[in-house]
């Protein structure tokens, strides 16, 4: 096993500004991540200009702080070039690595620069060793693994690489896996695969059992995750293979930094000083109080639905102080379970968050009538807030107090990064020596860097009178470091007889090494770097290209329907894979080819559910994970792409058909325009579209199916309600969403309503796209038979698009977004209407 060490073990925090910056390293930050400008999947932070880069990596690597930059979204084709710019300024700047979900930016990189180094983003959904071991060709640096990924899923990983692990320890859950989420820019026109998340999965949902609302009292926010806090399973998760502990947060609180990364500082540098550390209460109620909605340890220990969420809140509540015991004219009266002093911030809790809440500043604590002097620590306690902020009128009996705030804490916390000082110090070794009459000669060692550099005095030195030099002496006057990241760890001299030098000539001498040990270190890194030209890899379509259409089913009643009409090509993607031999069986009877679908997550240990789909014979298999793609490398079935590896631009395009893909569905998240983009720029007739489809919007290890229907806690002691019931989420609009399970006990949230891209079709076919598909969710055998032949009918010329979506009453739109066509040949614009 490796040994760990100080220097093994990396604690990573988030930067949203300069802020945030300065807090991570003054608490103890390894290393820092943020964003540049538009790309990165944070825009809503603040976030720092590209002009900044060469400051912001002098600052860090002053203090021995590594700075990477997040480049974690996807890139669109008209964006390459942009891309490619802050690409070039992070090699010049001296940026110790990029963050990078997309695949095709990653070749782009690495095309650019064949040693500046990359992370793959837990974007890029990499929960197996196949997963990373599609990435050896890139010579990725560190991997960023899925939340969902255990800590058994870790150990295995970690015993099957040599790459790096980097996982998230503190901070927001979503309940979707990263990179799979098409919710937020589908319901909110903001991506998250682009850094806009909208968080639809901190909204109410009711919940609809076999098509009847479920009473579920106060919980509606089914969907929304506890925060992650692993701080007291720190030495298990480094035993697992952990080398970088990821705390999430570009968006919060230079306080919020400061204070998760000094406690997850403490908690490693323990484990590795060889003490048993657990956090105190104190510890906990402290890092809740900077953010929580509640914490718990995610997916780290397994699986287990019913800690994942509390439903009652969607968002930051800090500590939970008690609930209303009574109602007084001028206070409430409550059990202590926390520490409250005067001044703190509290809310009072009805269970009705999407309203109006009561809070405020505390004005003063009593106890049977009498002030108490300082904190209150426990017992009952009458709370008096601040009359102009809280109606007491409307506080009852029961509802919860939170602490909201600290302003003792908050202040304590601003202390650590207010004022720019040494933050940390760094030890230096000095090797003097030389003799009368020549000049003194000394070499200073910056031990953490191993930076050296030699001072000459400009005086010679003489024959000492007094003060000889000795090793005691110069310690005292080349130690004086203070006001600088230095410290004095070791001096060696070695004269031929009792010599000296002015005191003023030895201080220019500390100060000469003092500066140019700082110029050493925040000189920005040398990388190889040439020109690469963003070039189009279009090839002429073939001639008389015969479009194909494609039925992708979710039954076997859909599969015996679309096998007999004209379909050219059958997909199928059930929920149990036990089904797809019959699936095979019945799609060959009727003289068609059929491919089955993988799961879209592919875990340790799960191999065989992609063996089993081998055995079941298919024509090919529709690969929708990195693992499952590497896993079927080099077997003799053809394989086809599926949306959700993530495909943007012609460069990810080139990337995955040369991994041995047969053609590539592009994502979801490209509008109309941005695909036409991609078509000009790419083989297109390489390219599969889907043109009808629920959209899949939320795709999560979060089963709701267990959660509310099942007294148990996951797939094992669940009794599988999934088996009996359909559930389905409705919105507050009233749209209900179907939720399905997979194979892995995996839930994906469809969209309602179905969507149409018919409308685009004959733009398609003049790019020379050769392959359209269709989707079916819970569609009648009839239903799919009408679908088929519409779609037939308008590829033939025999029907327009609008009167495609029109009859299937379909929302008329591509991916998730409208988006707007512009024909840039001759620039006229069509717009989509409904």
């Amino acid at each position: 096993m490796k040994r760990i060490t100080r220097d093994t073990i990396e604690l990573l925090a988030p930067a949203g500004n300069w802020e945030c910056l300065r807090a991570a390293v003054a608490n103890g930050a390894d290393a820092v991540f943020f964003g540049v400008e538009k790309f990165n999947a944070r825009v809503r932070a603040k976030n720092f200009q590209m002009e900044e880069l060469p400051d912001i990596m002098a600052y860090l690597h002053k203090y021995n702080v590594r700075g990477y930059v997040t480049l974690n979204i996807l890139i669109f084709e008209d964006e390459l070039n942009d891309a490619k710019m802050l690409v070039e300024a992070c090699i010049d700047a001296g940026v110790d690595a990029l963050i990078v979900q997309d695949v095709g930016l990653v070749q782009l990189i690495r095309e650019i620069s064949p040693d500046f180094p990359i992370h793959g983003s837990t974007q890029m959904t990499i929960t197996s060793p196949e997963a990373i071991e599609f990435f050896n060709p890139y010579d990725l640096e560190v991997v960023v693994l899925g939340r969902e990924n255990n800590l058994k899923q870790i150990k295995t990983i970690a015993n099957k690489t040599t790459m790096p692990l980097e996982v998230f320890v503190h901070g927001a859950l979503c309940v979707s896996y990263s990179g799979q989420c098409l919710t937020s820019e589908m319901w909110g026109g903001r991506s998250a695969n682009r850094g806009e998340c909208a968080q639809a999965c901190r909204l109410p949902y009711d919940l609809m059992v076999d098509g009847q609302k479920k009473e579920m009292g106060n919980i509606a926010y089914v969907l929304s995750p506890k925060d992650l806090a692993a701080i007291d399973i720190i030495p298990e998760m480094i035993e697992a293979g952990v080398s970088s502990f990821k705390i999430e947060g570009r968006l919060k609180s230079p306080e919020y930094v400061a204070n998760v990364v000094s406690k997850y500082r403490n908690a490693i540098d323990e484990y590795i000083a060889g003490k048993e550390y657990h956090p105190s209460k104190e510890e906990i109620r402290e890092l809740e109080q900077s953010f929580s909605r509640g914490f718990t340890h995610g997916f780290l220990e397994g699986t287990n639905n019913k800690k994942l969420l509390d439903g009652t809140y969607p968002k930051s509540r800090g500590v939970y102080l008690g609930t209303v015991r009574k109602v007084l004219k001028d206070a409430v009266v409550c059990n202590l379970e926390a520490p409250l002093k005067r001044g703190d911030g509290i809310v009072f809790d009805a269970g009705r968050p999407e309203e109006k809440e009561e809070g405020g500043r505390v004005y003063d604590l009593r106890k049977n009538g009498r002030k108490i002097e300082g904190q209150a620590e426990n017992g009952l306690v009458e709370i008096v807030p601040g009359r102009s902020n809280v109606n007491l009128t409307k506080v009852h009996v029961g509802d919860r107090i939170w602490k909201t705030s600290d302003q003792e804490l908050s202040r304590q916390l601003q202390k650590t990064f207010e004022e720019e000082r040494a933050h940390r110090l760094f030890p230096v070794s000095v090797q003097a020596y030389g003799k009368s009459g020549q000049p003194l000669i000394s070499v200073w060692h910056d031990r953490k860097t191993d930076n050296r550099v030699t001072i000459q005095s400009q005086e010679m030195m003489q024959d000492a009178r007094k003060h000889p030099l000795t090793e005691e002496y110069l310690g005292d006057q080349w130690g004086r470091l203070g006001g600088t990241i230095f410290e004095l760890e070791d001096i060696q001299l070695n004269v031929s007889s009792e010599v000296m030098l002015p005191v003023k000539e030895l201080n220019r001498m500390r100060r000469e090494a003092v500066e140019k040990l700082l110029e050493l270190r925040m000189a920005p890194p040398v990388y190889k770097k040439t020109n690469v030209e963003i070039s189009p890899v279009k090839q002429l379509s073939p001639a008389n290209l015969e479009p194909q259409l494609i039925a992708l089913c979710r039954t076997i009643e859909q599969i015996e329907s679309a096998a007999q009409t004209d379909i050219d090509y059958l997909y199928a993607d059930f929920e149990f894979t036990t089904d797809y031999p019959q699936a095979v069986q019945i799609a060959h009877e009727f003289g068609k080819k059929i491919a089955l679908a993988t799961p879209r997550i592919h875990m340790p240990l799960e191999n065989g559910i992609l063996n089993s789909i081998v055995r079941a014979n298919p024509d090919g298999i529709l690969v929708r994970s990195l693992g499952a793609l590497q896993y079927y490398k080099g077997k003799d079935i053809p394989l086809i792409g599926d949306f959700s590896l993530n495909i943007a631009n012609h460069r990810a395009v080139s990337a995955f058909l040369n991994h041995g893909l047969t053609r590539i569905t592009p994502s979801y998240d490209l509008n109309i325009q941005q695909m036409m983009d991609m078509l000009s720029a790419s083989d297109s007739d390489k390219l599969e579209l889907v043109i009808h489809q629920h959209l899949p919007m939320f795709h999560t290890e979060h089963c709701v199916y267990c959660t509310f229907l099942s007294e148990g806690t996951d797939f094992t002691n669940c009794g599988r309600p999934c088996e009996k019931h359909r559930i389905s989420l409705q919105d507050r609009i009233g749209m209900k969403h179907p939720v399905r399970v997979d194979v892995g006990c995996r839930n994906t949230v469809y969209n309602a309503i179905e969507q149409s891209g018919a409308e685009y079709i004959s733009h398609f076919l003049e790019e020379g796209v050769g392959h359209f598909r269709i989707e079916f969710l819970e569609e009648d055998g009839k239903e799919v038979r009408k679908v088929i032949q519409l779609y037939r009918e308008a590829l033939n010329g025999q029907r327009s698009g609008t009167s495609v979506w029109r009859a299937l009453k379909a929302t008329n739109q591509l991916g998730v977004t409208r988006g707007q066509l512009v024909k840039k040949e001759n620039v006229t614009r069509t717009t989509n209407k409904k």
